[in-house]
């Protein structure tokens, strides 16, 4: 992991994500690194470091705050057109910093006993290159041309709206080693075979530099609780095949009761080679899959402000334990 600050230089093209009274901006990578060095000089005590790269070579980025026992980390957008959950993640995270400066509440906690007691990592942009793709910030060039070509293989799946996988085809959150192989039979029964829009596997466990990336930074900082923010069902997936972690139901119950989600378990054909799954499987703590919104992904922007609704207290709530 190498800190850094700033991480990145942006170009100016994309302005700034959130201005107040207006719908946030689109979360190009550009953006969110844009958004996330400017948390980092505007919070001296916010560290700003980069855990990997993307196939394109764009840094996979995470901030951390807070000096506490408890460790959470948060994840958005491994899933390219489910690009509103790092939107929501920044705003969470400016919410939280802004206020531990001003000892006002978060989601009903104190902002500033939440970074006492806590420390909380936040990488909201998992799939960078995806997510450019989707938002029509990459429109050409190889990488495009290698997509176009991929997507031109399942015309049932609109281009680039319907676009989840990493830049090169491989579903980033089918991609853990946690029951990957009934994963792979589930999906090459359904003709995901090769690099495709969705649901392609890859060709191993980790293959993917962003989940590969992901995994080690998991590692190296053993949270006790991680919670991975995708679209869509306003449902929290809790538990992964017959593993229960100690206090992973009661807390699931105060993440729903402060969404007002649902608690649910993920439905079998799902239950597979997830980023939750994986993390369950391996640490044996609480981690989480929450599905916000409703419709089809990408959710539209309209939807931003009723998601943060629910998504605020449930992240403080996860923060707080």
């Amino acid at each position: 992991m190498k800190q850094c600050r700033p991480c990145f230089s942006p170009s100016d093209k994309d302005g700034d994500l959130f201005s107040e009274g207006a719908p946030p901006g689109l979360p190009s990578s550009d953006a969110v690194y844009s958004e996330m060095n400017r948390l980092a000089g505007k919070y001296a005590f916010a560290t700003l470091s980069e855990f990997g790269k993307s196939v394109m070579g764009n840094p996979l980025l995470f901030i951390c705050v807070g000096n506490g026992s408890r460790r959470v980390l948060y994840s958005a957008s491994h899933h390219a057109n489910e690009w509103i959950s790092s939107l929501v993640l920044l705003k969470f995270m400016d919410e939280l910093l802004g206020k531990s400066r001003t000892n006002e509440q978060i989601g009903g906690f104190s902002a500033k006993e939440l970074l006492n007691k806590t420390t909380l990592c936040f990488a909201p942009l998992i799939n960078p290159d995806g997510v450019d793709l989707v938002l029509e910030k990459l429109i050409g060039g190889k990488y495009y041309e290698q997509a176009k070509k991929i997507a031109g293989n399942y015309p049932s799946i609109p281009f680039p709206s319907g676009w989840k996988a990493n830049i090169e085809g491989t579903d980033l959150n089918l991609q853990y080693p946690a029951n990957w192989e009934k994963a792979k039979q589930i999906k090459y029964g359904l003709g995901f075979t090769n690099p495709a829009p969705r649901d392609y596997v890859g060709p191993a466990p980790l293959s993917a530099p962003e989940s590969r990336a992901l995994a080690n930074f998991t590692r190296n900082i053993n949270p006790d609780t991680i919670l991975a923010l995708h679209t869509q069902g306003n449902e929290i997936y809790w538990k992964f095949a017959d593993y229960e972690p100690m206090g992973a139901y009661e807390l699931g119950l105060k993440l729903a009761a402060a969404s007002g989600y649902k608690l649910s378990n993920t439905p079998p054909v799902s239950d597979n080679a997830g980023y939750k799954d994986w993390f369950i499987q391996d640490f044996g703590r609480p981690g989480y899959t929450v599905e916000m919104g409703l419709g089809a992904s990408p959710l539209p922007l309209s939807q931003f402000s009723s998601i943060y609704t629910a998504m605020e207290p449930l992240l403080a709530t996860a923060a707080n334990g």
